[in-house]
This record gives C-alpha cells, structure tokens and sequence, in this order.
C-alpha cells in the first residue's frame, strides 16, 4: 500500500506537468492565431505555432479519458456495483457538459450584441469531453485489466471509422447534432476526437494495475511504443494509395489520430523522467498550469477573443505577437499560483468561533 501511494505522487506530477504543457502549447498559439497579421499567417513561425497548437487537444482528451479510469477503479476497488460505477461515470460526463454549457452561455453574453444564439451550440473541447466520457461510461461495467484491451480496440476503432463517417450524408441532420458527431474543422465531433479518451482510458488502466516498481520500466515501454506510432503512422500516411475512398489527413485520418497518439506518449515518458528526477519535490511552473488547466483554458480564451484585447486582432508582426504571447503566459501563470494560493488557504483556514474550539486536538496528559 506504500508503494503504491508513493507512486500515486509520482504519478499526479507527471500527469499535471503534461496538462501543464499543452496549456503552454495552447496558450502560444491562440496567441498566434489571434492576433498575427493576415499577410504573416503563411510564415514560418505562425505555420510551427499552430502545427504546434494541434497537439494540446489531444493531450488534454487523453488525459480525460486517464482520469476517467482513475475513477472507475477507485470504484471497483470500493466494491461498488457495476450499475453505481456506470452512474459514477455518467456524473462526470454530466458535469463536463456543465461546465461546458456554462463556458458558452458565458461567451456569449460577454460578446453581445455582436454574438449570434447559435454559438451557445458550438461544439468545443468541453462538449467533446463531456459526450466522450458519457458514451465511454458502459465501460465501468469492465474490471480495470479489460479496460486495458477494450479502451486501446475502441480508440483504433473510433480512429479507424472517423474517415468512414465523413463519407455518409449528414444533410438530413440538424447541425448542432451533426457537429457532436462527424469530424470537422471548426467543432469537435466524437469522431475522430474521442479516440484520444479511449486510448486514455486504457492508458490510465495500465497505471492503476502497476506497481510503483513496474512503472518505470512501463514508461520505457511507452516511449518506444510512442516512436513506433510516430514512425508507423508516418510511414502509412505517406503511401500513395488508401483502403478508404476519400480521407483527409489533418480532418480525419487514423494515421494522424495514432501519430499524435505516439507524441503523446513521448511527451508522457519525458514528463514522468523529468518529474522523478530534474524536478522531484521542487517547484515547476509547468506543473503549476496543469493543475489549473480549465480556470486558465477559460479565462484566456475570454481575453484572446473576447473585447478585451480588439486593438491587438489581427494587427501585430511577429514579435509583437511573441512577446504578446509571453505576456499571456506570464499572466495566467499568476491567476494559476493565485488560485492554488486561494484554494490552499480556505484549505487550512481554522473553523471559526467555537467549532474551532471543539476541532482542536485535546492536550495529552
């Protein structure tokens, strides 16, 4: 039981310090996407922020779908029927949908007039996760170690089909339902997204069988894993001819789906390394984003295209928009240690009057 609590920190840090990266990621390149010029966006820096910028989604649903199995094995392992675990599940999804709707109704009342009632219908991230995590729920009917099998099946599965559901005829579907569904540009539809969740899913069920003496040599694994997929998914994305009759690479391919799968990885076994070693019991900045990943993800998406900042639109060189994008980093990284400063304080801020009283430990004789 020690060592598996020992690893459980371990294991907080490296998944915070990933989180903590892909918002860095993020943060640069809705910078970049906002406020560069029109006549720069076919630079080289503005192409590798956004090529960049294509990864945290991914990493952000993987890393969903790695919490998604920390629950249900917390409740496995509490003994709770199959049926509770699924409704344990269900509530996370639910509240994922909260807090998405949420997310939009605010955008949108801080943008009128100027903002349509149909972008309180957009299909983002939160959304993505929140249907994900909802459909993927069944699988709390499943011990952990078939979770390992099942969540990696149903990621190749989603990823696979993604190609296949862009070819049928959505005309006939409203498009707010359509864009939960089918793989677009701008929304995040189940498919080819919540692939991310299930490989997640089955990532996270790994972790929770090893011990803390087995987790090493797993992150070795994983790496290799990783430059395989990287390696593979390039290898046949590159082929001139497809098993699928029309398929888009950066909409909906599977070789993109399992290249950024492989980077993922990678990113993963670098994190757990650096977290264990470089930064074991320190301070990192990193870190400290992933532990505050929606507050920041809300608040700078508010700033960067909300009224905030209009003057800086689509109006600044490349420098600019550099230093713009530190300036971002910077500030939510002050809001990301202000809350966790806020949040530590109500934490061990005494209770007042006489229930403080009654709380204290009786002196020992």
């Amino acid at each position: 039981m020690g060592k598996r609590e020992k690893s459980g920190g371990v294991r907080l840090a490296f998944l915070d310090w990933t989180r903590g990266l892909a918002a860095v990621i993020m943060l640069q390149g809705h910078a970049f996407h906002s406020f560069s010029r029109q006549e720069l966006r076919d630079s080289g820096p503005y192409m590798f922020s956004q090529f960049l910028g294509g990864m945290p989604p991914a990493i952000f649903l993987f890393l969903v779908g790695v919490t998604l199995s920390f629950l249900m094995d917390s409740r496995e392992r509490q003994g709770l029927s199959s049926g509770r675990r699924v409704w344990a599940a269900l509530r996370r999804a639910g509240y994922l949908f909260g807090i998405a709707m949420l997310f939009r109704i605010q955008l949108w009342l801080f943008a009128r007039p100027y903002s349509p009632w149909t972008d309180l219908l957009r299909v983002d991230i939160l959304n993505a996760m929140g249907l994900a995590v909802a459909v993927m729920s069944v699988m709390a009917v499943f011990q952990t170690a078939d979770r390992v099998r099942l969540g990696a099946a149903l990621g190749v599965v989603i990823a696979a089909a993604s190609p296949l559901i862009s070819q049928l005829d959505w005309s006939g579907v409203h498009p707010a339902i359509r864009s939960y569904i089918t793989p677009d540009a701008l929304s995040f539809g189940f498919f080819p997204w919540a692939a991310f969740v299930a490989f997640g899913l089955s990532a996270g069920s790994v972790i929770r069988l090893l011990r803390s003496d087995q987790l090493e040599r797993a992150v070795q694994w994983a790496a290799l894993l990783g430059f395989g997929l990287v390696l593979g998914g390039q290898y046949f994305a590159n082929l001139p001819y497809s098993v699928y009759a029309k398929s888009e690479f950066w909409l909906n391919s599977p070789w993109q789906i399992l290249i950024k799968l492989g980077v993922i990885l990678l990113v993963l076994a670098f994190a757990f390394v650096w977290s264990k070693q470089a930064a074991a019991g320190k301070w990192s900045w990193i870190r400290q984003f992933g532990t505050t990943s929606l507050l920041v993800y809300w608040v700078h998406i508010e700033l960067i295209y909300g009224r905030s900042l209009w003057f800086w639109k689509e109006n600044l060189s490349t420098g600019e928009t550099t230093l713009a994008a530190l300036a971002l980093i910077a500030l939510m990284l002050l809001l990301s240690v202000a809350r966790t400063q806020w949040k530590n304080r109500q934490a061990w801020s005494p209770a007042p009057g006489w229930a403080w009283l009654l709380a204290r430990k009786a002196p020992e004789n």
